[in-house]
């Protein structure tokens, strides 16, 4: 799973905008662009986002864990 992408999904469904969500986060807009690149992110970073779009990332990685073990 591509993270970054999967966030970016996420925000498209939901109607979130990269400036929302950045001021959700505390973070500059840019950045959220940034995150949206990367194939791997901290988790505290995943908690903050997974807590602002109240969406939980970490079981959509878990579960692509269980599929590939």
């Amino acid at each position: 799973m591509h993270i970054g992408q999967h966030i970016k999904e996420v925000m498209r469904q939901q109607g979130v905008t990269a400036t929302q969500l950045a001021k959700d986060i505390c973070c500059a807009r840019t950045h959220v662009h940034r995150i949206f690149c990367k194939d791997s992110i901290d988790i505290a970073l995943l908690e903050r986002i997974s807590t602002a779009l109240n969406y939980d990332f970490f079981h959509d990685l878990s579960e692509e864990f269980k599929a590939k073990v």
